[in-house]
């Protein structure tokens, strides 16, 4: 196998999604799509959290979000539902969101600009509990 840089593995998994902007993320939410917090949680500590996003630390995710999986959360896992991926800039949920295309989760995307985007947009956040 030809080993691909970085940029190359965040573009093809780009290609592969139909990602969102903030204020639509914002208006899937309120139509039933899941908003998955995977920063740190010291940026979660630092900056705040979207009101009702669902933090799934991002080594956790995949087991999380697999249908088959014993360890799945099932608003995360159901392949009927748009779940969105948001990290803190938009490159790391990117990657997450192709992955879970694999697993069968065709609806998986992520955040343009992550939580920072969701914040510039002037978006709810509140601190994290």
């Amino acid at each position: 196998m030809t080993p691909r840089t970085v940029d190359e593995l965040l573009g093809e998994a780009r290609r592969r999604l139909r990602r969102v902007e903030p204020r639509a993320a914002s208006e899937a939410i309120a139509s039933g799509a899941v908003l998955v917090d995977i920063r740190s949680e010291s940026q979660r500590a630092r900056d705040g959290v979207v009101p009702g996003s669902l933090f799934i630390a991002r080594n956790e995710l995949e087991w999380r979000a697999d249908p088959t999986s014993d360890w799945r959360e099932p608003h995360v896992a159901d392949p009927d539902r748009q779940v969105i991926r948001m990290c803190n800039e938009g490159y790391q949920s990117s990657l997450a969101a192709a992955t879970l295309k694999e697993l069968g989760l065709e609806r998986a995307t992520d955040l343009v600009g992550g939580f920072q985007a969701w914040r510039a947009a002037g978006l709810p956040i509140q601190p994290r509990e």
